[in-house]
C-alpha cells in the first residue's frame, strides 16, 4: 500500500520471446539484479526517490512506527504474458483474437500459491504480519525497524518542497532466491503524488435544455450565429469572431458527427466498465434522467451496475471525496456512444495507485468488462515523488493480462499539453507538482490506448464539421458594451508527447514519424524511437464544444457543460463497444493494432482546419446564457481554439492528436472479414 502524505490538489512485445522480455523491460519493469556488495541478496532498482538526496537527509526515521508495505509480485512468465498479450492483439498473427478466461490467465501467468507462499514465509521471518495476498501481491505492515532488516535499507526523513517525507537511504534489496518472485515493492518511501481526474467545468455552460436547442446565447452549428455587436474589437493575435460558440453538445449529435448514428450501431452485446474513485449514490438515477431529457433511452434494468465498498474508501480529503462530476460525465458518455452496452462503475477506495491497481486488477481477475475507461491520471515526474518503477510495473501487469483476456483499457491524456513550466501555470486544470515538460501516466504504457482530445465543429446539418486540436486560450468575463477583452492568460489543451523512458511499442514503428518518436520533451534526441501519445482523439474542449453533463450535487439534478480528455477516454469506450458489436460481438481487445492499422480510414486532424466558409478562423465568442444569474447572465469569453501549445496538430499521426478521431467507415471496418 501507498503511504502518502496527502495534499490537496485540483482535478486532475514482439515476435519472440527474448525481444518480448526487452520490450517488457523497456516498459518499465526493471527486474531485480543481484548485488555486488552481497551474492545472497538482489536489488530492487529504482526503490529509492529522486528526493532523497544526502542534501536533503534529516536523519534516521523512528523505528517504531507502524508502515504497510505492499511486494507486487512477478508472476510465473513475465516474458510468457507479454509474448502472449502482443500475439492475441495484433492481426497479423496467428492466434489473433484467440483470448483466454481469467481463469486460465490466472494459472498461466499469475503468482502460484508456492511463490505467494515462499515471499510470504521470507517477511514474516523478518518480523513483518501478512495482512493479505492474491496473485497480484502481498500486503504487509510491520515496524521500520522490521522493514529495514526485511529489505535492507536505512529508512530516513528528507526534506523536499512538499514537506518532510521518508524514504529508503537506499534501493531495497531482497533475497537473491526471489528475485524472480518479486516484481517490486511500494510503501517504503512516501509521496504525495496520487491520481487527479482530466476534466475542467464551468457551471455556468448548461446552455442546452431539456427538449430542444433554443438558447440565443449560443449555436446549433458551427457559424449559425454572429457574435453581437455588443461584444469588443478582438485585440492583436486572434482573428475577427465569426460565431457564437456552439451549446453544449450531447450524445446524439456526438453519435451523428462521429458516424455511430450512420452505422446503426449501439455497443449491444459489451460491458464498459468505468474507474474512478468513490462512486456517485445517485449515479443510475442521474444517468437516466440524463439520458431522457436529451432523447436517448434510459438503462434497462440490470445494464447498469456498481462495485463499491464506502466503507473501505480512504484519503477523501486528497481525492476531493463528494465531487462525482468525473463519474457522471464518464456514464454519460459511455451510455450516450454505445446505448445498448451495459455499464459498470468499479470504484477504487481512494485516488492513491494501489487502490487504483486493484480495481484495474479487480475487473480482469473477474473479467468484468471488455472495455475499460479511465479519466484519470499522473505526473510520473513530480517535486512530491516520482512514479515508482514497482507501481508502473504492477499496472502494466494488469493491462497485459487484460489484453490476453481480449480487455481494453483506455486513459484519458490529461489536459496540460506537455505538462511543461508554461502550461502548469497556465492550464485551468494542471497538476502544480511537474518538473519538466512529460507525458502522464498511465496513459504513457505501451498497453493502453491514450485518448487525447479534439475541438468538434457540426454542420448545418448536425454532422461532422471539422476538428481542430484542443488546445484554447481564454479571456476573462467581459460586461456587453465593454471596449476591450479581460486579459486571463489560462489556457486549455489536450495531453500528448514523448515518452522519456517506454521505448516504442510495435504498432507505433509503421505510423509514428522517426522525427516526433526520437525528439523527447526536453528536446533532446533519443537513440531510438519512444512511445508516442496520444493514439486517438474526441471531442473534449471546454468552450468551443462543450459537452452537457448531468448530476446531482446537495440534492438537485442539474446539468453543466465539461471538457477535458475525461470526455475524450469514455466517448472512445462507447465507440469501441460499437466496434465489437460490428464484429459480431467478439472484443477488440486491446485496441491500440487495430487503430493503428485502420489509421488512414480516421478523421485527420490538423492546426488550421479548412472551415466551412472554405476560409480558416482560430476564435469563437462564448456567451454565458441569462440562466447563469444575475451579474454574469450576458457576459463574453473571447476563445482562440487550436491553439499550438508546443504539441501541433500535422497531417498524420502527430503529438495533438495522434491518427485522429473515428469515423463511420472506421467503425464499419471492423466488421471486415467476420
Amino acid at each position: 500500500m501507498t503511504n502518502a502524505v496527502p495534499r490537496h490538489r485540483r482535478r486532475i512485445a514482439t515476435a519472440t520471446t527474448m525481444t518480448a522480455v526487452a520490450a517488457f523491460v523497456t516498459a518499465g519493469v526493471a527486474l531485480a539484479a543481484p548485488s555486488n556488495a552481497d551474492s545472497g541478496s538482489a536489488t530492487l532498482a529504482g526503490s529509492t526517490p529522486a528526493y532523497a538526496t544526502a542534501s536533503a537527509d534529516l536523519g534516521q526515521s523512528g523505528t517504531a512506527a507502524t508502515l504497510s508495505v505492499r511486494v507486487y509480485l512477478a508472476g510465473q512468465d513475465q516474458a510468457g504474458l507479454a509474448a502472449f498479450a502482443r500475439a492475441v492483439s495484433d492481426p497479423s498473427s496467428a492466434t489473433y483474437k484467440h483470448y483466454l478466461s481469467a481463469a486460465q490467465v490466472q494459472q498461466r501467468f499469475g503468482a502460484s500459491q508456492k511463490q505467494i507462499d515462499q515471499v510470504s514465509t521470507w517477511l514474516k521471518s523478518a518480523g513483518l504480519t501478512v495482512a493479505g495476498s492474491n496473485t497480484h501481491w502481498i500486503d504487509v505492515t510491520g515496524t521500520v525497524a522490521a522493514t529495514q532488516k526485511a529489505f535492507g535499507t536505512q529508512l530516513h526523513n528528507y526534506r523536499t518542497s512538499d514537506g518532510t517525507l521518508r524514504a529508503p537511504q537506499s534501493d531495497a534489496k531482497i533475497p537473491a532466491a526471489l528475485s524472480s518472485v518479486i516484481l517490486g515493492v511500494t510503501g517504503l518511501s512516501q509521496s504525495t503524488t496520487h491520481a487527479v481526474t482530466n476534466h475542467q467545468t464551468d457551471p455556468l455552460t448548461a446552455k442546452k435544455g431539456p427538449v430542444s436547442n433554443n438558447d440565443p446565447s449560443c449555436s446549433d452549428y458551427y457559424g449559425q450565429k454572429k457574435a453581437p455587436s455588443t461584444t469588443p474589437a478582438v485585440p492583436s493575435g486572434y482573428t475577427t469572431p465569426a460565431t457564437l460558440a456552439q451549446c453544449s453538445l450531447v450524445p446524439s449529435e456526438l453519435r451523428q458527427a462521429y458516424g455511430v448514428s450512420n452505422t446503426g450501431l449501439t455497443g449491444k452485446g459489451a460491458t464498459i466498465a468505468i474507474v474512478n474513485w468513490y462512486g456517485s449514490p445517485t449515479m443510475e438515477s442521474d444517468a437516466n434522467q440524463y439520458a431522457v431529457n436529451h432523447g436517448d433511452k434510459p438503462f434497462a434494468p440490470g445494464q447498469y451496475s456498481e462495485v463499491n465498498d464506502p466503507s473501505q474508501y480512504t484519503n477523501q480529503a486528497a481525492c476531493g471525496f463528494g465531487d462525482y462530476g468525473e463519474e457522471s460525465l464518464d456514464v454519460d458518455m459511455a451510455h450516450g456512444l454505445a446505448p445498448d452496452a451495459k455499464v459498470i462503475t468499479v470504484a477504487a477506495n481512494s485516488c492513491f495507485d494501489s487502490d487504483l491497481i486493484a480495481a484495474e486488477a479487480k475487473i480482469v481477475d473477474n473479467h468484468l468488462a471488455d472495455i475499460v475507461s479511465n479519466s484519470w491520471g499522473e505526473i510520473m515526474y513530480s517535486t512530491g515523488g516520482d512514479m515508482t518503477q514497482a507501481q508502473m510495473q504492477a499496472y502494466d501487469q494488469v493491462f497485459m493480462e487484460g489484453a490476453a483476456e481480449g480487455i481494453a483499457f483506455d486513459f484519458s491524456s490529461g489536459d496540460c499539453m506537455n505538462n511543461d513550466a508554461y502550461s502548469i501555470s497556465k492550464g485551468l486544470n494542471c497538476d502544480p507538482t511537474s518538473s519538466r515538460a512529460q507525458v502522464e501516466w498511465p496513459t504513457s504504457s505501451s498497453w493502453v490506448t491514450s485518448v487525447g482530445g479534439t475541438a468538434l465543429a457540426l454542420n448545418k446539418q448536425g454532422g461532422y464539421g471539422f476538428e481542430a486540436p484542443m488546445g484554447d486560450n481564454r479571456s476573462g468575463r467581459t460586461a456587453p458594451g465593454a471596449t476591450s477583452w479581460v486579459p486571463a492568460g489560462e489556457t486549455f489543451g489536450g495531453g500528448g508527447g514523448v515518452s522519456e523512458s517506454i521505448a516504442q511499442p510495435w504498432y507505433q514503428s509503421w505510423t509514428v514519424p522517426n522525427s516526433e518518436s526520437t525528439t523527447l520533451m526536453s528536446g533532446a534526441k533519443a537513440a531510438h524511437p519512444m512511445r508516442t501519445i496520444p493514439d486517438i482523439s474526441l471531442n473534449g474542449d471546454l468552450y468551443f464544444s462543450s459537452t452537457l453533463v448531468g448530476q446531482t450535487t446537495n440534492g438537485a439534478y442539474g446539468e453543466a457543460g465539461y471538457g477535458g480528455t475525461s470526455v475524450s477516454a469514455p466517448s472512445w469506450a462507447g465507440i469501441l463497444a460499437d466496434a465489437q458489436q460490428a464484429q459480431y460481438g467478439i472484443p477488440v481487445g486491446f485496441a491500440n493494432p487495430a487503430i493503428y492499422a485502420r489509421s488512414f480510414l480516421t478523421n485527420d486532424v490538423v492546426q488550421n482546419p479548412k472551415q466551412i466558409s472554405g476560409s480558416p478562423t482560430h476564435s469563437v465568442v462564448f456567451q454565458y446564457p441569462t440562466s447563469s444569474g444575475p451579474g454574469i447572465a450576458g457576459q463574453y469569453r473571447l476563445i482562440q481554439y487550436g491553439v499550438d501549445e508546443g504539441l501541433p496538430a500535422s497531417r498524420g499521426y502527430d503529438e495533438a492528436t495522434g491518427v485522429g478521431s473515428p469515423n463511420a467507415w472506421f467503425l464499419r471496418s471492423f466488421g471486415f472479414g467476420h
